[in-house]
This record gives structure tokens, C-alpha cells and sequence, in this order.
């Protein structure tokens, strides 16, 4: 008679005389039977052991047996759990750091045997590995002078891959403890990020009187939205107010995602997804010259609805990086002003035209805790309104030119 899950033989092994209990277990990721197997020198310790056994059963449902190999846990995790909690973009990326560099470095050892030691074997591993793959065959000794390791925010992510990876083991009681919360996570190195002054923001706008693209250059400038934010807009969501609840991602695999994640496909892989947290959610006035501005672009809708395009098809997340740089090599501004850069230019305008923090805070939607206890409440449209307004005031003899 098969026995069940839980349920315990005691004997007494012939080849040293040592007592066992063998105890059933669910069966493992591969479907396969699984016990669990302990041994003493005396019987009765082998009773107290299997009474121990069967609570701690009872309590978490599954136990370790020292079987399961991270590289195992992975595939299964990444194939059947992780898609039902985790967005796709954020899942891709999780997905490319666990193969490239968490499954190399750790993949062989089982979950139960992943120590602090081991986590920061890997952040060390990925610190000292070079950005260039074509260097990485290479001797640390022989690396050219200068040479650029990958980021920290890269070793960043691939220690919360793990860390959530095992945190879902240690729910389903394949380990008691994650040992990714007894590490320091990784620092994000700090950079500064380059914005563009008063006067350039002022030359570019003159730059792009009366081309095409100056609608979609002059949203991002006097709007500090996001890049998914501007080139998802679609003409319904554009009356007196811009309403960014939504933003254009390229997202490869979408077959599997959790039950709360919103989102519309436009083209082939191209997606309307919701903004990652609430205060992303924001309604901005629409003021001169923008509202002009946006009202001449929009004179021929587009069948899909979205206001920008390149060629006639929607714009890709990674085209319109490249284009803003193209941009400022164009209009002979500084290149490592980046499209994101467009964004920290916009508050510092709005600081320049002394608009208050507060208000600040709500136009771009920082998502930082304090911003999140801050959307609960609806914005104060008038102020927000004479916000935008001095922000246009700033630069519109520029764009009116």
C-alpha cells in the first residue's frame, strides 16, 4: 500500500545497524516521489525525530531534501510561478540576469546549501566582469587600462531576481530562510544626471520651429512626462488636461502575466500598460503653447488613435531615444543630455519659474513613498494650472517664433 504524504516507517538499517524513519514528501518539480530520509543510533531518538518531522510538515506543507538545485528551482520558477506576480517587462529582466550570471555562478548548488557567502560571491563575480563581452575571455591582468565592468544597478538587479526567486522557495518551505536578506542589497553608483539649461531649452525649441516633430519634442520638454508616456498618447486622453494613465512598452512575451496587470496591445509586440504605481495615474493641465501646438499636430487622427508616430507606424520605446539623440547632435546640444534628461530639465524649469515643490512633485509624478501618500489626494488643478502656465511663460517666445 502506497504511503501517504506525511506518513513515516521506522526501521532498522542491516548495514550498520543504524535506526531510519523514512517520511513521504510531495512530489518534487520533476513530479517524481520524494522522502525524506533520517537516521540515529537508538530508536527512540528516531521517533522524537520523526514526531519533529511530521509538525513541521503539517506546518509548511513541503520540506527540503537538499534535491533541488537552484538552476532546477529557476526554470520552474521562471516558467510557471513568477509570470502570474510579476510584470513582463520586469520579468525579462530578471529572466536575462538569472541565465547570464545568477545560474553560471550559483546554478549547481542546491537551494538549502545558498549562503550570505554565496550572494556575495555573485555580487563579486558581476562586479569584476567586464560590460565588453568580447573582454570577458580575458585575464583581470590583462583587461585594458580603463576598462568598464557591468553596472552596479545591473548587480543591483540580479541580486533582487534572487532574492524574490528564493523568497518564493521559502514560501513553498524548500528552504527556511532567504539567504538574500542577510546581505546588504547592492548601492546604485551615483550619477548625476545632465539636464539642459534654460537657454538651450530655449535654443532647441527654436531649433525645431516649423518641423515636423516639433509637437512630439515640445510634449516631452514642457511636460516632464515619460518616454512610454508621451509616445502612448493617444488624441482621446488630450482635451484641456494630458491624461498619462497610460504608456507604450515593447513587451516580447505576454502569454503568461498576473491577473493585475492592464494593458492593450497597439502593434505586434508594441503594448498600452498601465504607469508601474499609482502616482504615475496623474492628469496634467494643458496650456498654451503646448495646447496649440498639440491641436495643429492632431488636425489628420491616426487610425490607432496614438498622437505620435514615425512614418506612420507607432513609435518603438528604443527609436525615440535614439532620435532625441540624434536630436542634439542635430541642433548642437550636449549629447549626454539623454531623452530622460528632457524630464529632469522640466523640473528644474519649474523650479526656475518658482512653482512650488509640491506642485513639482505632482506634475511628473515622482513615485518615491512620500509621492505615493501625496496622490492620495486630488491635485489642486488651479495651481497645478498656474504651474504650467509660468512653466510655458519661460519659453514661449522661443516656440512662438
Amino acid at each position: 500500500m502506497t504511503r501517504g504524504k506525511g506518513e513515516g516507517s521506522i526501521y532498522k538499517r542491516s548495514t550498520d545497524g543504524m535506526w531510519c524513519t523514512s517520511i513521504e514528501l510531495p512530489p518534487g518539480l520533476d513530479g517524481k516521489r520524494r522522502r525524506k530520509v533520517v537516521c540515529r543510533k537508538d530508536k527512540a531518538a528516531v521517533v522524537t525525530e520523526l514526531r519533529k518531522i511530521q509538525a513541521e510538515l503539517a506546518k509548511r506543507g513541503n520540506l527540503e531534501t537538499n534535491s533541488v538545485t537552484l538552476e532546477k528551482w529557476a526554470s520552474h520558477w521562471l516558467d510557471r510561478i513568477a509570470p502570474k506576480d510579476i510584470k513582463p517587462r520586469t520579468l525579462a529582466g530578471y529572466r536575462t540576469v538569472i541565465d547570464g550570471y545568477v545560474i553560471p555562478v550559483l546554478g549547481k548548488k542546491t537551494l538549502g546549501k545558498i549562503s550570505a557567502q554565496d550572494v556575495r560571491r555573485l555580487h563579486d563575480v558581476m562586479a569584476a566582469t567586464p560590460k565588453d563581452p568580447k573582454l570577458r575571455e580575458k585575464k583581470p591582468e590583462d583587461l585594458p587600462e580603463g576598462t568598464v565592468m557591468l553596472s552596479s544597478t545591473y548587480v543591483l538587479l540580479a541580486h533582487n531576481a534572487l532574492s524574490v526567486m528564493l523568497g518564493s522557495a521559502m514560501r513553498e518551505g524548500k528552504i527556511p530562510a532567504n539567504p538574500c536578506d542577510l546581505v546588504n542589497r547592492p548601492r546604485k553608483r551615483v550619477t548625476e544626471q545632465q539636464a539642459l539649461t534654460l537657454q538651450q531649452s530655449m535654443d532647441l525649441l527654436l531649433f525645431l520651429g516649423g518641423r515636423e516633430d516639433l509637437a512630439l519634442w515640445a510634449t516631452y520638454l514642457l511636460t516632464g512626462a515619460r518616454r512610454g508616456e508621451i509616445i502612448g498618447l493617444e488624441a482621446d486622453r488630450v482635451t484641456d488636461v494630458l491624461d498619462l494613465s497610460w504608456q507604450l512598452q515593447r513587451i516580447t512575451n505576454i502569454k503568461d502575466v498576473p491577473d493585475d496587470f492592464e494593458y492593450r496591445q497597439v502593434k505586434s509586440t508594441l503594448y498600452l500598460t498601465r504607469p508601474k504605481s499609482s502616482s504615475g495615474w496623474r492628469i496634467i493641465p494643458l496650456v498654451e503653447p503646448l495646447k496649440s501646438i498639440l491641436a495643429l499636430h492632431m488636425q489628420d487622427p491616426h487610425e490607432d488613435g496614438l498622437v505620435f508616430h514615425e512614418d506612420g507606424r507607432p513609435w518603438d520605446p528604443d527609436r525615440v531615444t535614439k532620435a532625441w539623440k540624434q536630436l542634439m547632435r542635430d541642433a548642437n546640444l550636449p549629447e549626454d543630455v539623454v531623452l530622460h534628461g528632457a524630464r529632469h530639465t522640466t523640473v528644474d524649469l519649474l523650479y526656475a519659474a518658482k512653482v512650488p515643490e509640491d506642485l513639482i512633485q505632482q506634475i511628473v509624478g515622482h513615485s518615491t513613498r512620500a509621492m505615493t501618500r501625496l496622490y492620495k489626494t486630488r491635485m489642486d488643478t488651479t495651481r497645478a494650472r498656474e504651474g504650467m502656465e509660468s512653466l510655458s511663460a519661460l519659453l514661449r517666445p522661443q516656440i512662438e517664433a
